[in-house]
């Protein structure tokens, strides 16, 4: 079985993060190629998509929201995402359990007793009316039936229970605004596809393929770490014989699509800034292709990072105007000069200005 080493695995994975060469793709296409953006922090897929896309305008994912293209909601780890519609509406029922089971899992003791069923049908009665809601408004509406559950663990059970999208502005480019939930069902015009009674796990298998195509090649424990899910056993399992398979240097078996780009590991990789929770970094269980062991915490922390050479190399901010890039290791003169040419672009897109700070 081929062995593909970290340099092979990290030029694999910037090509089909598109961070390899930046793409021409339509931005919602961007967005559906990338199976989501994390967006826990809603301006985040902005600096996301500028990082991977030639002439991203930071309007046309404001209207792809606004307009109900793409949708911000928990999903992948019980985490928010922006995903497309027609994504959500797919994946979302193959999420449920594992959305439940995580939020039953952090507040095990406050929830006891608690019919989770009984709860989501109370929250559907409130938000059948297709009226957005803030959490406190919709647990203030149910909390009269559980007095004694704190607000926190019934509002958080409550938005993984049900389907729900974070309505505008939250995550319209440069808008400051609260969460407000909303049945996906009113938002989207149709409820979310039911879930298949097939051993061989459909949706499942639509996941993986889109996950290769996004993040491969990959081990059944990095797509686990992606999706919050039991790793897909009935998927993988299903579609082994239109797979092709590879050892990692770990001796892991990774899987990928016959026809996925595999770059030559000797691809220059430009330099590029990426947000926070960028999925490049979070979406594997072994993140040793992209970032140092040692380093492993900040991809966790909400620190945005630049890449040299394709790895972690430093991580950035933006203080007053200015971007502001702390190393984590020595930079030579050469990347540095590209740090800042890339920084300034960066400074550009956020602020308008071209200020850039490399701390020594």
């Amino acid at each position: 079985m081929p062995v593909l080493d970290d340099r092979a695995l990290n030029r694999a994975t910037l090509a089909r993060q598109l961070l390899l060469d930046r793409s021409d793709l339509p931005v919602l296409d961007a967005v559906a190629h990338l199976c989501g953006l994390q967006a826990q922090e809603p301006q985040e897929p902005f600096i996301g998509l500028w990082s991977r896309l030639r002439a991203f305008d930071p309007a046309e994912l404001s209207e792809l929201l606004t307009g109900r293209h793409v949708v911000r909601t928990h999903l992948m780890r019980r985490t928010v995402h922006l995903l497309t519609a027609a994504d959500l509406l797919a994946w979302r029922s193959r999420h449920t359990a594992m959305l439940r089971q995580r939020v039953a899992g952090i507040y095990r003791r406050e929830l006891e007793g608690v019919d989770v069923d009984e709860l989501a049908e109370a929250g559907l009665a409130v938000l059948g009316d297709g009226r957005p809601r803030t959490m406190a408004e919709l647990v203030e509406a149910v909390s009269a039936r559980w007095p004694d559950v704190p607000r926190r663990a019934l509002g958080e059970m409550l938005v993984s229970a049900l389907a729900v999208a974070q309505a505008p502005p939250r995550g319209v480019w440069r808008a400051k605004a609260g969460v407000r939930h909303v049945l996906l069902s009113s938002w989207l015009g149709r409820e979310p596809d039911p879930l298949p009674a097939d051993a061989a796990d459909p949706v499942g298998q639509a996941m993986l393929r889109r996950y290769l195509a996004a993040y491969g090649p990959a081990a059944s424990a990095d797509l686990r770490a992606w999706c919050g899910l039991a790793g897909l056993p009935a998927a993988v399992t299903a579609l082994r014989g239109e797979l092709v398979a590879f050892r990692d240097g770990r001796g892991r078996e990774l899987l990928d699509l016959p026809d996925a780009p595999r770059p030559d590991p000797d691809t220059p990789a430009p330099v590029r800034f990426l947000p926070a929770f960028d999925n490049a970094i979070l979406g594997y269980d072994d993140r040793s292709r992209i970032i140092d062991d040692a380093h492993r915490g900040i991809s966790v922390a909400g620190e945005r990072a630049v890449l040299v050479d394709g790895r972690v190399a430093a991580t950035w901010t933006v203080k007053a105007g200015t971007v502001v890039v702390s190393p984590l290791k020595h930079l030579a003169e050469a990347d540095r000069n590209a740090v800042g040419e890339e920084g300034e672009r960066v400074a550009s897109f956020l602020t308008g200005g071209e200020r850039v700070e490399i701390i020594s």
